[in-house]
């Protein structure tokens, strides 16, 4: 239950992946506020750890950071669709291999003042070989691998920023 009941709300937009909205919310009695948010699907980011003790990671042009970005696989969450499958989808489409198991790592809610939608993390083992089925727009997506440290180094340095892949690379770390 919302701390603020919704008033009214107001769609501003409307994308193939997103939505915007603007409420008007009782913030206290007789005092109103407005809220604007925005829908998107939850996502999911997977640790795949191979027999040497690697982590897979993706790296991919960005079109807001205008840069490529170094991240572990992932993806939208389709509305349909559990978390679990999810990320063995996007494991499998990024990175070609699949998971023999995956354990839950946590959830993360990725912006909290600005959507309700949370990055379910997962940790990958016992990969097999699966099949590459990259989007378009991950054409240009390449493939690295490295290890639990050199990975949670690249955490503290600033090279992995993302949010879904800075905790599910340390919350596996811890559980390593």
């Amino acid at each position: 239950m919302s701390p603020w009941p919704t008033v009214s709300r107001r769609q501003l937009t409307e994308g193939r992946f997103i939505s915007a909205f603007q409420d008007e919310v009782l913030i206290a009695e007789g005092v109103t506020g407005t809220w604007e948010w925005v829908d998107l699907a939850d996502a999911v980011r997977v640790v795949a750890v191979d027999p040497e003790g690697r982590i897979a990671l993706v790296e991919d042009e960005f079109y807001l950071q205008r840069r490529r970005l170094l991240l572990v696989p992932g993806g939208g969450v389709e509305r349909t669709e559990e978390p679990e499958a999810a990320a063995r989808r996007e494991l499998e489409e990024e990175t070609g291999w699949r998971a023999g198991r995956l354990d839950p790592l946590g959830v993360v809610e990725q912006l909290p003042t600005a959507t309700p939608a949370r990055a379910h993390l997962f940790l990958a083992r016992d990969l097999t070989p699966g099949t590459l089925a990259r989007e378009a727009s991950e054409e240009g997506m390449t493939l690295h691998w490295r290890t639990v440290a050199e990975a949670v180094a690249a955490v503290r340095g600033g090279e992995i920023t993302e949010a879904g892949s800075v905790s599910a690379i340390l919350l596996a770390a811890l559980s390593l």
